[in-house]
């Protein structure tokens, strides 16, 4: 088992979801845990929850000056694990009817925002011959699905990009791994949900089934065992360069 304990985790898209459950597994092995995103009141929410060993700072990971800011007022703390979890779902629609800004929108955050958060981070981590990135993306890169095609390209792109950074900073002793997570029972696949049957004409009950059906287990994962999983990652030290399915056998 790796030590956790004492240890300075960065979570981006922390205010919520899989990001505020990422948090508070790691706080639950004694990390201390900073959380960022564009919410304040829901960081800052995540803070109240979890109590000590947690500081919350607003960062918008697709702005470059953000992220800027957000190193320099963590500067002297050693960052040595970095989960990039923010990622938004964009559009259901059929390519041809995606706009531009939309398709944008999506690799910003979750592409954009991945590579300019280990720009920032990464270094200290090269210099210190330690370190951790967790690159979270789904199990949607690797299988296809209709009408999310930004969606799903910008987490193909993540896991790619996790691929490469692997051997990139390995040699200095900085593991860095995918996370890829099938379909998480919460808010967001409840409005794919909604979205899939408003497109298709079917109910959100059918939709939902037409889509957990595909899973070996028949179901989702929670955000818990997502925040698990993560645990499990930073504690399996040869891990590096690979990519973790967690979808209930979603991608089998």
């Amino acid at each position: 088992m790796t030590e956790l304990a004492g240890r300075t985790a960065l979570v981006t898209g922390g205010g919520s979801g899989l990001g505020a459950a990422i948090a508070a597994a790691l706080h639950g092995v004694g990390a201390n845990v900073v959380v960022v995103g564009r919410d304040v009141a829901k960081l800052d929410a995540v803070v109240e929850m979890l109590g000590d060993r947690v500081r919350a700072l607003p960062c918008d990971v697709a702005d470059p000056a953000s992220i800027t800011a957000l190193r320099d007022e963590l500067e002297g703390t050693p960052v040595s694990i970095l989960v990039n979890n923010a990622g938004v779902p964009g559009p259901v629609a059929a390519l041809t009817d995606i706009e531009v800004e939309d398709w944008d929108a999506v690799f910003d955050v979750n592409v954009r925002g991945t590579y300019l958060m280990c720009k920032a981070f990464l270094p200290a981590m090269v210099a210190r011959g330690a370190g951790d990135v967790i690159n979270v993306a789904s199990v949607s890169g690797k299988r296809p699905l209709a009408h999310r095609t930004p969606y799903v390209a910008s987490k193909m792109a993540v896991i790619g990009l996790t691929s490469t950074l692997a051997f990139e900073v390995g040699p200095s002793g900085v593991s860095v791994n995918t996370l890829s997570p099938g379909p998480v029972a919460g808010p967001r696949m409840a409005r794919n949900f909604r979205l899939e049957a408003e497109r298709s004409g079917t109910t959100v009950a059918d939709a939902e089934h037409d889509f957990v059906s595909r899973a070996a287990l028949g179901r989702m994962v929670t955000e818990e065992e997502v925040g698990l999983a993560v645990i499990a990652m930073l504690n399996m030290p040869g891990l590096c360069g690979a990519d973790v399915d967690l979808s209930a056998g979603m991608v089998a």
